[in-house]
């Protein structure tokens, strides 16, 4: 009779090994669910690279940010997965740039818990700007959603970020104000480089061979700016476009044009085949390469490192 129990029991027992194995073999397999890792921290979502940054900067290490977009991914043609969802659903915070350019985010935002996931849209108190269009898949209507490039814009994110921050933990006001302050203050910093280094350019027009990123920028440093797309890198420049690029940069004697990160630079690549201009790189800051992300490249580096080839390409002293 005990053999029977002992024999039973060790039937038992194989199949209970054999279920754990095959349940956490599944458990592997599965996508993890969330990243957030600081117990006790604030937990923040955010979509793009620069309010990423700016979050993580402003938080200090109160705060755990997540950066939704993965490394590489192009951010205009981005749409979450279910395990993103769930990960804003997560969140204490969840940022964005503002719905022009994730039209994603409305949606999900009017799923969540409203009393447990404050929403960031940055772009609030924001000025913004007219789109350009080049194709009919562009609605018209529509706002340049890069905002991040016209460094007041920037400020204005950074104060919304960091007021949710307090609202959030208002124990650690002092520190979240402080943060804010020092990054508003290297943002002015990097404005007046911008200005005293492109205001003796003799070329003012930047020719982008990537979507329309830059017009902010242009725009508060007095540029000319002409790019080979609207402001969604899945629009289509057309022969004329190509024609009406090749025919300035010749008639110009432009030396160089930018092309952008993320992206194929076939159209950089075949202008400059047309022409003698040389490449040059532009980011727009969206999101960054894998490498770049682990590096621990941050969106000052960005700016710092776009300015240097606009004085290269636009020939300043």
């Amino acid at each position: 009779m005990k053999s029977k129990i002992f024999a039973i029991l060790g039937i038992i027992i194989i199949f209970a090994i054999i279920f754990a194995v095959f349940y956490l073999g599944i458990l592997s397999k599965k996508e993890k669910i969330t990243d957030f890792r600081g117990e006790g921290k604030l937990k923040i979502v955010a979509t793009l690279f620069p309010v990423y940054d700016m979050a993580k900067h402003i938080a200090g290490d109160k705060a755990d940010v997540l950066l939704i977009l993965p490394p590489g991914i192009e951010a205009h043609s981005f749409e979450p997965k279910p395990s993103d969802i769930v990960k804003i659903n997560e969140a204490d915070i969840f940022v964005y740039t503002g719905r022009f350019m994730e039209q994603w985010a409305e949606d999900i935002i009017n799923g969540l818990d409203a009393k447990k996931v404050k929403v960031v849209d940055s772009s609030a108190g924001v000025k913004m700007a007219p789109a350009v269009f080049y194709n009919q898949d562009e609605l018209k209507g529509a706002t340049d959603p890069h905002i991040w490039l016209d460094f007041d814009n920037a400020k204005i994110m950074t104060e919304n970020i960091a007021n949710a921050l307090i609202e959030k933990d208002a124990e650690n006001e002092e520190l979240y104000s402080q943060n804010l302050e020092n990054y508003k203050s290297e943002l002015t910093d990097i404005d007046n480089e911008y200005i005293i280094s492109l205001s003796t350019c003799k070329n003012k027009e930047i020719i982008y061979t990537g979507h329309y990123a830059f017009g902010f920028l242009a725009n508060r440093y007095g540029l000319k700016y002409l790019s080979a797309q609207g402001v969604s890198p899945d629009s289509e420049s057309t022969v004329q476009d190509f024609i009406s690029l090749v025919s300035q940069i010749k008639k110009n004697n432009i030396g160089y044009i930018f092309y952008e990160e993320l992206s194929s630079p076939k159209i950089a690549q075949t202008i400059a085949g047309e022409t003698s201009a040389k490449l040059l790189f532009l980011n727009a800051g969206h999101n960054l390469a894998k490498e770049d992300m682990e590096k621990g490249l941050t969106f000052f580096q960005i700016l710092r490192y776009n300015l240097s080839n606009l004085i290269t390409g636009l020939v300043c002293e």
